[in-house]
């Protein structure tokens, strides 16, 4: 579904994503792993159209999207969701997913409509959809639900989903795994899931790709990540460093 083929993003002299290539298929999980300042978000924002790549292709079932704008590219079938949420406060957690349709895949839809898809994506996420349910009050957990009631509500065939379990303890992060791992195999969605955490993440997708100063330096299976030595490097340090 997705090939990112040597895939460069410079910023004046410093190379953030440095020749990146990796393939999605549809239907699968991918995890993009990598520790903080890896390439993981810069490669997301190429991706999705916030950023216009140096360098490299990006493909959609086949159609070149790279340098898209970000709206152009979510009508083509890709949604995200964003490390920080930000929602528009003012507005009802229906109201913000309701939004978010309008910019959808399937082209205009009238109010109905969207307000429809709104709480089918809200339900997926499990918040309520009772129109006087505000932003306000929302935790940690809950904010990153509404993200990705807001993602879903575009209705992407390809989600990329940024740091998902960032600011959430133990319990809110299996959950949100959970979810991420339901809403592929009842919707069918195919996800890429940008995480620094590996723990969850690894017990939930399919394979991986693991970033480290903009390249990649892994890919495989999870397994095969936990028994890496390069990714083992990249997060606990060089093995004379490592604690007995």
């Amino acid at each position: 579904m997705l090939t990112v083929s040597g895939l460069t993003k410079a910023f004046g002299g410093f190379i953030a994503v440095n020749n990146v290539s990796f393939s999605v298929a549809k239907g699968e999980i991918l995890g993009l792993l990598g520790p903080n300042g890896s390439g993981k978000s810069t490669t997301f924002n190429c991706i999705a159209g916030m950023l216009k790549p140096t360098a490299g292709s990006v493909k959609l079932d086949g159609d070149e999207i790279a340098g898209l704008t970000a709206d152009a590219t979510c009508r083509r079938g890709i949604g995200r969701t964003f490390q920080i949420p930000r929602p528009f406060r003012e507005l009802s957690l229906l109201e913000n997913a309701t939004l978010a349709a309008h910019f959808g895949s399937d082209g205009h839809l009238r109010h109905e409509e969207a307000e429809a898809v709104a709480r089918d994506a809200l339900e997926l996420a499990q918040l309520p959809t009772d129109p006087g349910a505000q932003v306000r009050g929302l935790g940690a957990a809950g904010l990153k639900k509404l993200e990705l009631a807001r993602a879903l509500a575009t209705r992407p065939k390809l989600l990329l989903a940024d740091e998902s379990l960032g600011g959430l303890d133990a319990a809110e992060m299996r959950q949100a795994a959970d979810m991420l791992k339901r809403i592929r195999d009842e919707r069918g969605i195919t996800i890429v899931w940008v995480e620094h955490i590996m723990g969850v993440l690894l017990s939930v997708v399919d394979r991986v790709v693991v970033l480290d100063h903009g390249a990649v330096i892994f890919e495989g299976t999870p397994r095969e990540a936990q028994e890496d030595e390069k990714v083992a490097e990249v997060y606990l340090g060089p093995p004379e460093t490592r604690a007995a």
